[in-house]
């Protein structure tokens, strides 16, 4: 379990740009943290784990396994999109697939490369992408509704919930307001997601900003940061130009020159670390000789939970998890040092995994 975020924005805001330079640094990456493309738009990359480095040199592990994300790079969008202008439109579909979506934005000028609306202005962009996904959502909920009428008329209570919320979120799509912003009981969540709407997806705003502007944004990006609050979505501030000069070089080297502008870590770094606090998610780690690994689950998920995550029978016949935090793991050497210390716990089927857990987990088969 990694997660796939799928990126978005019109033409010439520097989406593309991003994508390649994001899987360029992941190809550039050592062996350990190998980089592939599925298609011709999928990268894959391995999460930025420094923690799973030092847990495989205590153990000694002959393999890191780090945990995945996927970005998917949409052809721009552009107005008329839903309706089948342009070449977005053709990957609407793998959005909806996507655990949520990046708003690449413009945030620089630069007479040399023409913008599509002929000005910058990012929260425009912004609007213009999420009415087009809007659209998308409210001709996909309008098939639907004649269908699920006749199954709830016809006393199938699924059809009749499902209709209920399709009729709430197309209310909300025709006020203009995206369907995440749909009110729903938890007991509603799953038959929500199964609708697959696009503007259901949590949303993260990138700001791509000048060279000059990267360690602290500028007019534009404080804009994008004022709607990310008022949204409750994430949003960083990125340099693709930059990312595409650091893609190449050497750990040693992205360092170096980063601190040269100001910057503390890449963006692929903080896009990633975006991305997980906005979905919620954490990670624990199995180490052994063998392998150090990486895994993602959801915050707030049970051993037995996380357990499934490495393969069902782990969770069906779940007895205990072999508990020690990551820091206990370090200061004292590894999994005996830790034992010996009295930092390994037994933790049963209702312990919350921790974020940096190292856990072991005996299960019958």
């Amino acid at each position: 379990m990694g997660f796939k975020c799928g990126i978005v924005g019109l033409p010439n805001v520097g989406k593309s740009t991003l994508f390649n330079a994001l899987t360029k640094t992941a190809s550039a990456q050592a062996a350990n943290y190998p980089f592939c493309t599925i298609e011709p738009n999928v990268g894959e990359v391995a999460m930025p784990e420094p923690r799973l480095t030092r847990l495989a040199a205590i153990a000694k592990s002959k393999e890191i396994i780090p945990t995945r994300m996927n970005f998917v790079d949409i052809a721009g969008l552009v107005r008329g999109a839903s309706k089948g202008e342009g070449l977005g439109n053709q990957f609407l579909a793998t959005i909806r697939e996507c655990d949520a979506i990046a708003y690449v934005l413009r945030c620089f000028e630069n007479d040399d490369i023409t913008h599509v609306e002929g000005s910058v202005d990012p929260i425009r962009d912004l609007e213009t992408v999420e009415t087009e996904l809007m659209l998308a959502d409210l001709e996909s909920l309008e098939k639907r509704v004649s269908n699920l009428e006749k199954k709830a008329k016809g006393g199938d209570k699924e059809s009749k919930l499902a209709l209920d919320l399709v009729l709430r979120a197309k209310k909300l799509l025709e006020d203009g307001k995206p369907a995440r912003h749909t009110q729903r009981s938890p007991e509603e969540q799953k038959a929500f997601e199964m609708l697959q709407l696009l503007t259901a997806l949590p949303v993260l705003y990138v700001c791509n900003v000048s060279e000059h502007d990267a360690a602290g944004g500028n007019e534009y990006s404080k804009r994008v940061e004022e709607r990310a609050k008022i949204e409750r979505a994430a949003c960083v501030i990125i340099c693709a130009q930059i990312e595409s000069e650091i893609a190449a070089l050497s750990d040693e080297e992205q360092v170096e020159f980063l601190a040269t502008v100001g910057l503390q870590e890449p963006g692929l770094t903080k896009l990633i670390h975006a991305g997980y606090d906005l979905l919620g998610l954490q990670t624990y780690f199995t180490v052994g000789p063998k392998e150090a690994r990486a895994w993602t689950i959801q915050k707030g998920w049970t051993a037995p939970q996380a357990a499934g995550v490495i393969h069902g029978d782990f969770e069906k016949g779940f007895i205990r998890a072999e508990t020690i935090a990551y820091d206990d793991f370090v200061t004292f050497n590894g999994e005996q040092g830790a034992k010996e210390a009295g930092k390994m716990r037994l933790e049963g089927k209702e312990y919350v995994v921790r974020e940096g857990d190292v856990m072991h987990f005996r299960f019958n088969a």
